[in-house]
Order: structure tokens, then C-alpha cells, then sequence
């Protein structure tokens, strides 16, 4: 399974497939397992202006369940923009995949369209690592992406949850999140994701907050030495998370931070290699 997955969606089908039918739009329904958890309305309603004028000309993937209807495996958005456009039948290619084949297909094909706001992104990342048993560089791999990507986007699953709705209600960006991700008190953390939302601070603007909220508490005196910066700056990419290296005279040491056990324990495996 795990190398079918760098050749793509097809790769993760069988090859048994029934060709083009015309589906009634009403035997069919959503993946309970797809990732995508917002639709925008505005975007259906475009993309149902289209189907009118030019038809569906992708396919939806879909599998028989059983009971005369069909479950979509991709392209979910289509079969809401057709209903939208008062289509009772969508041309649709039925394949039989397994249910681990199924999950798989909807993950990859829904992160490889990059519309899925972050937080969905950061949890079809984590759903590949949690039900295929994968690393977050396996994952990086496997979708294209680089291993610091995805394990920025999978912290952000460790905020707490009225920054992810922010989030996911577009109020905060992907750019917002890292630079509130650099202050490590949750509390403080609330505060400023609000007062960013509600004032609609830019980025620049939340990075530079950020920092001050950093700069007004008691903390270690100030490193000089750019090595030691530079550093722990490749470790936090490395590892995903804060690293702090204390070095006097050539000795010292290395204070890797994590949140819970589920994170020591993938800290662990990055360390083992």
C-alpha cells in the first residue's frame, strides 16, 4: 500500500472498473471518511454555472454499497455543484477498492486539490500517519510536499480549539498560525489569535505582536552566538517543534519541548531514524 500511494490515485485502485455510467445524483452519496468538512457555497454556486453551460466533464469516482446506491470515492464538490444545477443523473466511473483503498484515494485526492483550508489539510496528514501506519516523512513524500510542511501543518492540531476554528473559518491563515505557534502558552496564545482575528492584523503584524509577547516575560539570556541560533533553527525544522540548546565552554545541552505522549513518541522515531 505504501508505495502504491507515490503513483498516484490510480495506482490505489483495482483494475476492475464498470466504465462511464449515468448515475441518478440520488443513489449516490458522501464518503463518510473525506476530509474536506466545508464546502463554500459561493464556489459550488460557480462551479454549478459551469455544469449547467458545459456538463460534468470529470467523472465522480464512486463504489457500489450494496443497497443500490453508490459511495463517492472522489469528486464530491461535482456531485454538490450538479445537484445545485438540477442534474438528476452524473456520469461517474464505479471501481472497487477495499475500505483501507477507499480512505486512501479520498485522502490523496482531496490534498493533492490544495483547497482544503489547514486545519483539514493538517487532518488528512495526520489520518495518514494515524490509519496507514506512515511517517511524516513517508507522508511528505508521498503528496509531494516536504517534511517540515507537513509537520507545520500537523501542529497546528496541538492549538487550542478556538484558534483552529479561527482557522477554519478563514479568520486566520496558514502564515497567522506559525507565528502564534512561537508562543508556547496556550492562554496567551487565545488572546492573541482574537485580538488578530477581530482586528485583522496581517501577518507581519501577528509576527511582530508575537514577539513582543515573547519579549515581555522573564526568559533565558539572550544567545550571541549564530551557531547556536542557527542550530536550534534546523532542529525546529527538523523536528517539528521547539528546541533550545544551552552550550557554556564547549559543554551543555540539547531541551527538545513536546506536548504529549503521542508527540514524545514521534520525536522519538525522527531520533531513532
Amino acid at each position: 500500500m505504501k508505495n502504491a500511494l507515490g503513483r498516484g490515485l490510480d495506482a490505489l485502485m483495482p483494475e476492475k472498473t464498470t466504465g462511464v455510467l449515468e448515475i441518478d445524483i440520488e443513489r449516490i452519496i458522501p464518503n463518510a471518511n473525506q476530509p474536506r468538512k466545508f464546502f463554500d457555497g459561493a464556489a459550488l454556486n460557480e462551479m454549478a454555472g459551469s455544469i449547467k453551460e458545459h456538463g460534468v466533464i470529470q467523472p465522480i469516482i464512486v463504489q457500489r454499497i450494496g443497497d443500490g446506491t453508490f459511495g463517492i470515492i472522489a469528486g464530491e464538490r461535482r456531485w454538490r455543484a450538479s445537484g445545485i444545477a438540477g442534474l438528476t443523473k452524473v456520469p461517474c466511473i464505479v471501481k472497487e477498492p477495499d475500505q483501507a483503498g477507499l480512505l486512501m484515494i479520498s485522502l490523496i485526492e482531496n490534498i493533492q486539490r490544495e483547497d482544503l483550508n489547514p486545519i483539514e489539510t493538517a487532518s488528512a496528514y495526520n489520518m495518514l500517519i494515524e490509519k496507514f501506519d506512515l511517517k511524516q516523512e513517508e507522508v511528505a513524500l508521498k503528496v509531494g510536499k516536504d517534511r517540515a510542511t507537513v509537520s507545520n501543518y500537523i501542529r497546528l492540531l496541538r492549538l487550542p480549539e478556538q484558534i483552529r476554528s479561527l482557522i477554519k473559518d478563514t479568520r486566520l491563515s496558514m502564515g497567522h498560525a506559525k507565528a502564534i505557534m512561537s508562543i508556547e502558552d496556550a492562554g496567551r496564545q487565545i488572546e492573541i489569535s482574537s485580538k488578530v482575528a477581530q482586528s485583522g492584523l496581517s501577518v507581519r503584524e501577528t509576527e511582530r505582536l508575537c514577539k513582543q509577547s515573547i519579549s515581555a516575560k522573564p526568559k533565558e539570556p539572550l544567545k550571541t552566538d549564530p551557531n547556536i541560533v542557527n542550530i536550534e533553527e534546523e532542529l525546529k525544522d527538523h523536528l517539528g517543534t521547539n528546541v533550545r540548546v544551552k552550550e557554556h565552554l564547549g559543554r551543555g545541552s540539547i531541551e527538545i519541548l513536546f506536548s504529549s505522549v503521542d508527540e514524545l513518541n514521534r520525536l522519538l522515531e525522527i531520533l531513532k531514524g
